[in-house]
């Protein structure tokens, strides 16, 4: 049976201890909801795969509760501390290289000799992490390939039983996935999210490249179908046909609508949460006004392009 937890002292105390006991606990950052697990416990790590039936191939993320804790994880470098020192505590992930001897599960990292970590922003994601005292591997609290969590109630509706507990912080802020952020090499754009690339080439003072989809898998949502509802999705509607649920973006007749004053930090924020109202509905199809693609709107066109793509 799930454990529901409050923001509470008591309640993030067990959580802490949930975690450190080798159980899975979702937590909320401030992009989406988490499924948590000891990042150095073999078994735990495990049963995230387990819970969420994702491949094992695709590396997890693991969270801190300072920089000093993630030094001890990966070789730190002059790019890492310049975006760290810009976008941390935040929805920024960085890809380095794994130390030797770091005491984090081969698991988390799929075999690969990089580990994705972040510190993330939202009080109680760090309040977790500071009573765990230890790494915390969390992709996102949902089963794999489905639509991310940014509500409690999304959790327990996705995974079910097979979560130990859920700690309940309210809705998520940004309620879109990190950036990720590769610097094992070139500084590579590995994933879109809440923070642009454009933000991140100012600070490192030099273009960043980015992943192509032919690429093999280096970090977390990565996969070609991933975030997807159970409707299927037709993007850029310029209009709508009978009988389709109709996700809108601007001034348009829509039943929902991401914003309708065109701000893509809003549409970020209500994109999951609309997609799982929609999908509720039993419609056989989401259709999706288009979204303009630069800043944001590039991080949200990735997430729909997923939920679209063939299963």
């Amino acid at each position: 049976m799930t454990e529901h937890l409050s923001n509470t002292a008591e309640g993030l105390s067990r959580a802490a201890s949930l975690l450190r006991d080798g159980a899975l606990v979702a937590f909320p950052t401030e992009t989406v909801y988490g499924l948590g697990a000891d990042a150095g416990n073999d078994r735990a790590v495990a049963r995230i795969y387990e819970a969420k039936g994702r491949p094992s191939f695709n590396p997890l993320i693991v969270h801190l509760a300072d920089l000093d804790a993630v030094k001890a994880l990966v070789e730190w470098s002059s790019e890492a501390d310049a975006v760290a020192e810009a976008f941390w505590p935040g929805p920024l992930t960085l890809v380095l290289p794994l130390r030797p001897g770091a005491p984090v599960s081969k698991l988390v990292t799929a075999g690969l000799d990089t580990l994705a970590v972040r510190l993330p922003a939202a009080p109680v994601a760090q309040a977790l992490l500071r009573e765990t005292a230890r790494p915390v591997a969390a992709p996102s609290a949902n089963r794999s390939g489905h639509i991310s969590p940014t509500r409690a109630e999304h959790v327990a509706a996705s995974l079910g039983d097979r979560v130990d507990a859920i700690l309940d912080g309210g809705p998520c802020s940004v309620g879109l996935e990190s950036t990720i952020l590769g610097l094992a090499g070139r500084p590579t754009l590995l994933r879109p999210g809440g923070i642009t690339i454009e933000a991140l080439s100012h600070v490192l003072g030099q273009r960043i490249a980015e992943r192509h989809e032919t690429d093999k898998i280096s970090a977390p949502g990565q996969t070609r179908s991933h975030y997807a509802p159970n409707a299927l999705v037709r993007l850029n509607a310029v209009d709508f046909e009978d009988g389709e649920a109709r996700l809108g973006f601007g001034d348009v007749d829509c039943d929902l609508n991401l914003s309708p004053g065109e701000d893509l930090t809003e549409a970020a924020a209500n994109l999951f949460e609309y997609l799982h109202r929609l999908d509720a509905t039993g419609a056989a199809r989401i259709a999706v006004s288009p979204i303009p693609h630069i800043g944001l709107g590039v991080a949200i066109n990735d997430r729909l392009s997923r939920a679209a793509a063939d299963r």
